[in-house]
């Protein structure tokens, strides 16, 4: 009897989130390997095994000695790989945006998209990242890397936001503010602040597995951007800043003590830091102990034109002595803002933190730290005050594997399970859509009726109210994302398409009326002061296909519909045949949702609520350059 190790190249987190987002769990494709292998006439598999849960992701299996040859390696390494579309997705590869240069260095961003108010926890050789996600759901976003450069989304903490009825309708800049993670005791926690509720927190064993239920840890208004810290004798204290928008006051810290498992308050709140006119909008601290101090990072100064603060104090409730240790200086890099320290397992220091590029959101950047001082110096400090610059292309960190690797993007709809990506503008119902068995996702047209505060009835405005939106992040400043689609419509007024939303927004979609499709751009500025959609018409197409049957007849249109991106300004397109496409509509400038950066994807949605609904059956949706 002999042994081979399989080691399949995608990492254990996205292995594991593959097979959950397939529903195979690993007994099954121990199953596929055995049979497979067996049915090719190989001698008997006496045993398939998952050795490690770990990455990356190793297979044991134990092989009569005549079996033992180049064969059935080579037949073992592509049926595994057969498998991965069934169990092990593969990972994404941008054609519009990679960090990794290739040569040992990376160019800023790392992530070319809108993850906010990023934090990093590091496990061993691997990381984790997650972000503010506002009212957008599955929220928390969880991203992976092996080397800080590298990304890949692989779940999600936050599958519904609380209170429930006010969440099923979007509430756009309200939810998840500023979350922390941390590794404590074998378990990942996340805190976050809900600037109307209070401070919450979620944990789990494995964070490409279920989180738990989220916890209220701190019910009350104006609270933000919380991070615990345990210190060596097991007691635990959560910093977190103040909202003006709710409290009526900013700029301050807090620091209180919580019980060991961090789940209530034990202490009361005191007040460490107060940017006052110096650091003014000081927020978004984390907590860290090094040294035998207790060090708060944050940021001040406002998104935009705000540096980064050092705090560090032998006592953790202060006085705080406090650094400015980054800033933008001479470079275009504005901000820099709120981020996150990393130690790695290779004894290097790097700071991860986001810069506000407006309507495509707040990017993620990575900057060398050093402690030759005592205290951390962020990106390059030329002058030699103490106070770094953020560098644009720096040197990989070193890192005990290496795989080149991005944040998803574009979509088969292959799966059974909704891409990573994908987000809605509020908690997901049902009635919206779902993901369908014959690759394609499938959206229905939603009723666009909004009511006033008393439940009572209102005309519609515009898409502002719909929650059904299915969008993602843009992805790079330059880019071209398309779409095939089938859109099925019972009832005129029934319309589905593509959108770039924000603030201002505008779509192209295809609107059923009589016997035909009328393709048309829907836009509105001021979406979020009350404006009013427009319509404006652009062709009619004949349908695709029609029913004969007597009941609840459809007409149906094949269409392939394109948004293409290039510095802040989107041009709408269309074709009958998915070669030649033509523009459709005026040229669109992009801007930013609320605290979020503009998103794409799909709209669906019907004026007319009598009869069935409509529906879009999308294909693919591809990003490309």
């Amino acid at each position: 009897m002999s042994a081979i190790v399989v080691q399949h190249i995608p990492t254990c987190e996205k292995a594991r989130a593959g097979i959950k987002r397939s529903k195979i769990a690993l007994s099954s494709v121990q199953f596929f390997i055995k049979s497979a292998l067996n049915s090719v006439q190989f001698h008997k598999i006496n045993h398939v095994s998952f050795i490690s849960k770990s990455p990356p992701l190793s297979v044991l299996l134990l092989i009569g000695e005549k079996d033992m040859n180049k064969k059935l390696t080579s037949w073992l390494f592509s049926s595994f790989l057969l498998a991965a579309p069934l169990s092990l997705q593969a990972q994404y590869h941008s054609q519009v945006w990679n960090p990794d240069n290739g040569n040992g260095t990376y160019t800023n961003p790392v992530i070319y998209a809108d993850y906010s108010d990023p934090d990093v926890v590091a496990v061993g050789d691997d990381y984790y990242l997650t972000a503010s996600s506002f009212n957008c759901i599955p929220g928390l976003p969880i991203l992976h890397s092996k080397d800080l450069v590298n990304w890949e989304i692989i779940g999600y903490a936050l599958q519904e936001q609380e209170p429930k009825e006010l969440f099923d309708k979007p509430q756009h800049g309200k939810g998840v503010w500023a979350p922390a993670i941390r590794y404590h005791n074998g378990e990942f926690y996340i805190y976050w602040g809900d600037p109307d509720h209070g401070i919450f927190m979620v944990k789990t064993k494995d964070p490409c597995s279920t989180w738990e239920k989220p916890v209220c840890v701190i019910a009350g208004k104006g609270m933000i951007d919380p991070c615990p810290l345990w210190d060596e004798d097991g007691r635990c204290y959560l910093v977190n800043g103040w909202a003006g928008s709710r409290s009526g006051f900013n700029s301050v810290l807090t620091i209180r003590e919580l019980s060991a498992d961090g789940t209530k308050v034990i202490g009361k709140p005191r007040i460490v830091f107060d940017g006052g006119q110096k650091n003014h909008t000081t927020e978004g601290p984390k907590f860290y102990k090094r040294d035998g101090y207790y060090w708060i990072m944050c940021p001040a100064g406002g998104v935009q034109m705000g540096w980064q603060l050092a705090m560090r104090s032998k006592n953790v409730y202060g006085p705080y002595e406090a650094k400015m240790v980054m800033a933008q200086g001479k470079t275009k890099i504005n901000g820099p803002h709120q981020g996150a320290w990393v130690h790695t397992s290779q004894g290097e220091d790097w700071f991860l933190h986001f810069n506000d590029k407006y309507a495509y959101g707040r990017v993620i950047f990575l900057q060398p730290v050093n402690w030759k001082t005592g205290w951390p110096v962020m990106g390059q400090d030329k002058d030699g005050d103490g106070c770094g610059e953020p560098y644009l292309t720096y040197r990989m960190p070193k890192s005990t594997s290496h795989t080149k690797v991005n944040p998803q993007e574009s979509d088969e709809f292959n799966s059974t399970e909704l891409g990573l990506q994908w987000q809605w503008h509020a908690n997901y119902n049902q009635l919206w859509g779902m993901p369908t068995n014959n690759g394609c996702m499938r959206l229905y047209t939603a009723d666009l009726t909004a009511t006033d505060k008393a439940g009572n009835p209102q005309p519609f405005k515009s898409l502002w109210e719909a929650g059904n939106l299915l969008l993602q992040k843009t992805p790079a400043e330059n880019f071209k994302a398309t779409t095939k689609i089938r859109f099925a419509s019972k009832e005129d007024d029934q319309y589905g398409g593509i959108i770039m939303m924000g603030m201002n927004y505008q779509a192209l979609v295809v609107r059923r009326m009589g016997d035909n499709f009328l393709l048309q751009q829907l836009y509105c500025k001021g979406a979020d002061t009350g404006g009013i959609e427009t319509e404006k018409t652009l062709a009619t197409l004949k349908p695709t296909e029609m029913d004969t049957i007597p009941y609840s007849p459809a007409i149906y249109l094949d269409i392939y519909l394109q948004m293409k991106v290039k510095a802040g300004k989107c041009q709408f397109a269309y074709s009958l045949d998915g070669k030649r496409y033509k523009d459709a509509g005026d040229l669109f400038t992009l801007r930013q949702g609320k605290w979020i950066g503009a998103k794409m994807g799909f709209v669906s949605e019907r004026k007319n609520t009598l009869g069935n609904r409509g529906w879009i059956d999308a294909d693919w949706f591809r990003v490309t350059k």
